[in-house]
């Protein structure tokens, strides 16, 4: 017996054993440790109130890296078939750069979780499903997880920013009709048609999960050790922040979750408040969660690129850079493009930081921006924040100055920039086309009429100068660059007249406007309003008549209110 296991133990040592250990070995190199492997590098992009109760947001960004191992997407709703026939074009047009993202994703080790709601008896005998159902319920779920979440704590802050009442469809009635029919006449509930998730989206029956059930999701994330949640697919008004396995429910009971804001749509009529484009519903929703929900990510962050855009969004998307004190353009300029611009352009806004005067958080944004208006008055920047500056300009996209602009970036009196900061001393000369150097004394309105330009320029069609009124003391801009074509003359008495708007042919290219209007009363005439419309519209190249209301006023208010 002792000779028996004498020779056991040295095969044991001789082959055996050797063996197994290259088994494990090699078994460790094809799983590696959480922390082995490279990172997820996201820029998680929230809104954060400029000061207390001020109503007023500035874009934040921040970087992080994830453990691919602790993350999980979850595809909301993403069906076959919708009763919004708008709806179904959207997804479908989503849906291949959404099934990239979950292929890099999932090569990396992220968990995806299909969860086409209602849609479960189609895959009941799915690999994906069956794993679901076998992952153990979780002790520790959370109060009313499996029930929708209609709203959060943080959102009684803001206003609900759309009106989707009706139900949100955009369709053309007579489109509807004949796609309701449709789907009746394949058997479907034209008002419920889906039955499963489309087969645009690839499912892995050997890794990926399915299902549409909070406490379930939930207990996945739970087992698996899943700390951080990308939700993508449709709608975000509705199912994308309400369903148990949503936003809301994720964020109100701690899990590390954001939005990818690129791979969404919502169900907004533009025929219903606040009557913008249906791309501009979506984008006041993404605002809504970067405020009160979550942060957001794109798709770029995995695939590389740009950011999806819908083909049938032509909006330019142009930037507001806001800081100053003095005209309160932090309120009448938002208030303004969301009465102006809501239909036909991509708005967003910079706003100076309330605890260090000296910083434009969120300027990055000029990098995906088609042109930029700028009410910003001394401000001398850190280093980075005035190349983006200087990276716009030079790239020839439009500039729109509004009265401060012209000091916007000059350092007061005789103060030197800190150090880290750098001033533009020379924006007005080089850019704007003006000399700015002071204003005569408030309390005088400035008498407004027309340059004699011909033919007059298409900033003035529709802009009767005569009933335009300067509020502002009147600017000392002369003389104006050679670059520079006058389109307004001010006038006060006794007083020389002096240019308050033109435009501008920069050295570095680009359509450039500035008027050295934009008093908070200004912002009362319809004729400015229609001139600052018109001066957008030109800069960004869309030619013709405005066509903004010149019979519509901004009235001062909270942005968000």
């Amino acid at each position: 017996m002792r000779t028996v296991r004498l020779n056991f133990d040295r095969c044991w040592r001789r082959s055996l054993l050797p063996a197994l250990l290259l088994l494990l070995a090699a078994f460790g190199q094809a799983l590696p440790a959480v922390g082995a492997g490279p990172k997820l590098d996201f820029r998680l992009r929230s809104r954060v109130e400029t000061g207390p109760a001020s109503g007023r947001y500035q874009v934040v960004e921040q970087a992080e890296a994830w453990e691919p191992a602790e993350t999980a997407i979850i595809v909301c709703d993403m069906w076959d078939l919708h009763h919004c026939f708008n709806a179904v074009r959207r997804a479908e047009e989503m849906a291949p750069r959404m099934d990239q993202v979950l292929k890099i994703a999932r090569d990396q080790g992220v968990q995806i979780i299909h969860a086409p709601s209602s849609c479960m008896d189609a895959y009941k005998d799915h690999p994906a499903r069956r794993r679901a159902l076998e992952t153990p319920r979780s002790k520790t779920l959370p109060a009313e997880i499996g029930k929708w979440c209609y709203q959060i704590p943080a959102e009684e802050k803001g206003t609900y920013p759309i009106d989707q009442s009706n139900g949100g469809e955009d369709d053309d009635p007579a489109e509807h009709a004949a796609w309701a029919a449709k789907l009746t006449a394949m058997g479907r509930n034209p008002k419920a048609p889906w039955k499963s998730q489309t087969e645009l989206l690839t499912i892995v029956p050997e890794t990926d999960l399915i299902s549409d059930s909070g406490e379930e999701i939930w207990s996945i994330l739970e087992q698996r050790g899943i700390k951080n949640v990308v939700l993508m697919g449709v709608h975000l008004n509705m199912c994308v922040l309400g369903r148990p396995f949503g936003l809301r429910q994720m964020a109100k009971n701690g899990r590390h979750v954001v939005l990818m804001r690129d791979m969404t749509d919502t169900m907004y009529d533009p025929h219903s408040a606040p009557r913008v484009s249906h791309f501009a519903g979506t984008d006041l929703m993404v605002e809504h969660v970067e405020k009160f929900v979550c942060p957001t990510v794109t798709s770029d962050q995995l695939l590389g690129g740009a950011p999806a855009r819908f083909q049938g969004d032509k909006r330019p998307h142009v930037v507001f850079v806001i800081a100053e004190d003095e005209y309160k353009t932090e309120t009448t300029l938002p208030v303004f493009a969301s009465s102006q611009l809501g239909r036909d352009y991509h708005v967003s806004y910079v706003l100076g930081n309330a605890k260090e005067r000296n910083d434009l958080p969120g300027l990055g944004i000029l990098t995906v921006a088609d042109a930029a208006v700028v009410s910003v008055r001394r401000r001398v920047l850190p280093d980075a924040q005035v190349a983006a500056l200087r990276a716009f300009v030079s790239s020839g996209k439009p500039v729109i100055g509004i009265r401060t602009a012209s000091h916007a970036f000059a350092a007061s009196g005789n103060k030197v920039a800190p150090a880290g900061h750098t001033s533009w001393e020379a924006f007005d000369a080089e850019v704007l086309g003006g000399s700015y150097h002071g204003h005569h004394k408030a309390g005088e309105n400035v008498k407004v009429e027309p340059s004699p330009t011909e033919p007059p320029h298409p900033i003035l069609q529709g802009v009767d100068a005569t009933k335009l009124v300067g509020h502002g003391s009147l600017y000392k801009v002369s003389p104006l660059a050679k670059t520079a074509t006058p389109l307004l003359i001010g006038t006060i008495p006794g007083q020389p007249s002096e240019p308050i708007a033109w435009v501008n042919a920069p050295a570095t290219g680009g359509q450039v406007f500035y008027t050295s209007l934009g008093h908070v009363d200004d912002f009362a005439d319809s004729q400015f309003n229609r001139l600052l419309r018109n001066a957008i519209d030109w800069a960004c190249g869309r030619g013709g008549p405005s066509v903004a209301s010149v019979d519509r006023k901004v009235e001062v208010s909270s942005p968000e209110k």
